[in-house]
């Protein structure tokens, strides 16, 4: 396992993390998730990644009792706040009542008297940033969380949280975690190039494109049984972003042979590809079986060719219904 650090900040998490959306608390009975997080704690992934929505909160407890007999200190536990976690018009969003109750219950359910990163899920319009950075520097001065991130915010989002962060001379983020990988790239464009001049470090999710980029999906044919894609929570998620359409499917296809050629499975060459990028501090994969986790870490260090770079961006590019 390689490690890199968050942004500018000296904390180093592993290249590729464990995270638990649909997994853990869910579809994984709980005693194969406990073993699943041991494996990879094994395999040298020091990086865990839950949220308080996900299984409404089960996650969270599976993750704590996976911890329960790991060496806590060499975990870096991460977690999320901002979906509604009940009906009540303060059950939502990134208000401190909000937050400050929602932390406190992530941290009993985790079994832990602190987090690593605790990071917003989503950019809230109705809470001032001066609210939120204010109640992020306290939960870190009373030492329940380490460092907070957000998740799927813009480029000018997450300048804003800086500037009052300064303004507070309180703690600012330290991560982005958004959705990036060979299909959805929205990132490159102006979140990167803002998280780099400012230090914040991408933690990213969906890097394998919810399984399309493993190849399991094949134009014109049915789902797997079994398959993410089956799942209609994960298929609203993977129309929304075009993933299961002939075209997309047609480029998997071909970007299946530059991984032969480079003597890769093609979710090991998906990973590196976006380990290639230095803002990116780690890959949050996804897993239900051990081999999963096996496999991924493996990304884990690997250098794509030069040549393998340029013919994946040659398909990347190319227009639907063209041939590269």
């Amino acid at each position: 396992m390689q490690y890199r650090k968050v942004g500018k900040w000296g904390v180093k998490v592993s290249e590729v993390a464990l995270g638990s959306w649909l997994t853990y608390g869910g579809t994984v009975e709980e005693k194969n998730a406990v073993k699943q997080i041991h494996k990879a704690f094994e395999l040298g992934i020091n990086f865990f990644d839950t949220a308080n929505v996900y299984a409404q909160g089960q996650s969270e407890v599976v993750v704590g009792k996976a911890l329960k007999t790991m060496k806590r200190e060499a975990c870096f536990v991460a977690t999320k706040v901002f979906f509604p976690m009940g009906e009540g018009p303060n059950d939502k969003g990134l208000s401190r009542k909000h937050v400050f109750e929602q932390c406190n219950a992530s941290l009993k359910r985790l079994g832990q008297d602190y987090v690593d990163l605790y990071q917003c899920h989503r950019f809230d319009p109705e809470t001032p940033m001066e609210e939120l950075v204010r109640t992020m520097d306290d939960l870190t001065r009373q030492g329940k969380i380490l460092y907070w991130g957000v998740s799927e915010w813009s480029g000018s989002q997450i300048e804003d949280a800086y500037r009052v962060a300064a303004e507070l001379n309180a703690v600012p983020p330290i991560s982005n975690q958004p959705c990036y990988n060979m299909l959805t790239r929205n990132i490159e464009a102006s979140v990167i190039p803002v998280c780099e001049r400012l230090g914040v470090g991408q933690v990213v999710f969906s890097p394998l494109a919810q399984g399309v980029l493993t190849g399991k999906y094949a134009p014109g044919k049915p789902l797997p049984e079994g398959s993410r894609a089956a799942d209609s929570r994960v298929n609203m998620f993977m129309m929304g972003r075009s993933l299961m359409s002939d075209e997309t499917l047609m480029k998997v296809e071909r970007l299946k042979t530059i991984a032969q050629d480079e003597g890769l499975t093609l979710g090991q060459m998906a990973l590196a590809w976006c380990l290639r990028e230095t803002n990116v501090a780690s890959v949050i994969i996804g897993a239900t079986k051990p081999q999963q986790i096996e496999e991924n870490v493996t990304a884990a260090g690997l250098k794509l060719s030069s040549e393998a770079l340029a013919k994946i961006e040659t398909i990347l590019a190319t227009p639907a219904g063209v041939r590269a």
